[in-house]
């Protein structure tokens, strides 16, 4: 087997299983802290936030910083420290005596992430070009199916397992994956650049920054229009039919559709990427996922939904690849690692962002405008990428340095 697919195979089940680890605590929280001695339903709501919000807004200002330590010394030692860290932290989660404990380690959760910045490093570097668009495409399966599933893995062993096995069981599997990074993952790496040292230096090193800061955007929106519904799923589901059982099953399944698709759309896109651009694929997914939303505000009953929601993660399965892929392409190596930070914490930004403005659209205006605003932020964002990418990459200019 080549080098690369081993590294791919090894870097999918952990960023995978860290995407698990960073989302299943969302129904396990509330039920957790009310068991660790808070009672009172106002202060659960209370720490549930900022216990859940808290590991997503400190990734998303240490990713850079990790990815220049990749950049620096390697992208395996980041994948080490990264995954044992993570099986330390999360595993002690469950031993937390309080709930200011486990504030305090959904924090350092945060500080010591950087899994799936050194992973999409490590393949966009070390994998051949022919083959760049699957491995990238591939890869961000493992990140995103791992966030959406997580919450429906996280409810399914609270079921089985009880709530503090939860940590341990993900804590084991993280394990695993520092055990088979060790063993498996093998990396050809020479530091390029010894002298940039902040980000205006970094800054001056992009050839392409309007097409750079797009995919930044892109990205943000992207993951935005991914977590808006899901503060709200559960509600508006139980809004379309009186008389309806197992509804917290149902909306799981109804989250997890995306996933599901994307997990079995993105390799074939990111290898469509691969013969005609993945520019292309990237505006045409804009435009369909922004139409796929809006008809998900008038569905009548959870199927229809759950149907809607699979065909987003098919249109959604060609955006996260193509922005990986084209950084790839326009970034100097010296520097990959910085720039897939700065990705990386667009991305966790999107994350809170996307549930702060899924709750409050539908407190103010009803849970169906959230899929109306949702889809109009992907169809201007389409715009956007049709002038700043689509159009330059045609141009005889930026289309050889991408090539």
């Amino acid at each position: 087997m080549p080098i690369w697919k081993r590294n791919l195979i090894v870097c999918w089940f952990g960023m995978f299983v860290t995407g698990v680890g960073m989302s299943q605590i969302a129904p396990v929280l509330p039920l957790f802290i009310q068991h660790i001695g808070v009672s009172q339903p106002s202060l659960i709501a209370q720490y549930s936030g900022i216990a859940f919000g808290i590991t997503f807004i400190v990734s998303a200002i240490f990713s850079p910083i990790l990815g220049a330590a990749a950049d620096r010394f390697g992208r395996k030692p980041m994948l080490l420290r990264a995954s044992l860290g993570m099986a330390l932290v999360i595993g002690s989660m469950g031993f937390a005596p309080n709930v200011y404990v486990l504030i305090g380690l959904r924090l350092l959760q945060g500080i010591i992430t950087g899994y799936g910045t050194a992973c999409t490093t490590l393949i966009a570097t070390q994998t051949e070009k022919d083959h760049a668009g699957y491995a990238l495409a591939t890869l961000s399966t493992a990140s995103i199916a791992g966030s959406l599933l997580g919450p429906l893995i996280g409810g399914f062993l609270v079921e089985n397992f009880g709530m503090q096995n939860v940590f341990f069981i993900t804590g084991g599997l993280m394990l695993l994956a520092f055990i088979t990074t060790a063993m498996f993952v093998k990396e050809t790496f020479t530091r390029e650049d010894r002298h940039v040292q902040n980000a205006k230096e970094i800054w001056t090193l992009i050839p392409e920054k309007s097409l750079t800061i797009t995919m930044f955007v892109t990205f943000f929106i992207l993951t935005v229009a991914l977590y808006s519904v899901e503060p709200i799923l559960t509600v508006y589901i139980t809004q379309l039919t009186d008389h309806l059982n197992h509804v917290a099953l149902i909306a799981g399944l109804t989250f997890s559709a995306s996933g599901l698709a994307n997990i079995f759309a993105a390799p074939r896109l990111g290898k469509l990427s691969d013969r005609i651009g993945a520019h292309k694929v990237m505006l045409i997914s804009l435009l369909a996922a922004g139409i796929i939303f809006i008809p998900q505000a008038f569905v009548t009953n959870p199927w229809e939904l759950m149907l809607l929601r699979f065909l987003l993660g098919l249109t959604a399965a060609g955006l996260t690849p193509t922005v990986n892929i084209l950084i790839k392409k326009i970034t100097p190596s010296a520097i990959t690692g910085r720039v897939f930070g700065f990705t990386m914490s667009a991305g966790y930004l999107g994350v809170f962002a996307g549930a702060i403005l899924g709750g409050q659209v539908a407190a103010w205006f009803g849970s169906r405008y959230v899929f109306l605003v949702t889809g109009a932020l992907l169809l201007i964002n389409a715009g956007w990428v049709y002038f700043n990418v689509y159009k330059k990459i045609q141009s005889k200019r930026t289309l050889t340095i991408i090539q």
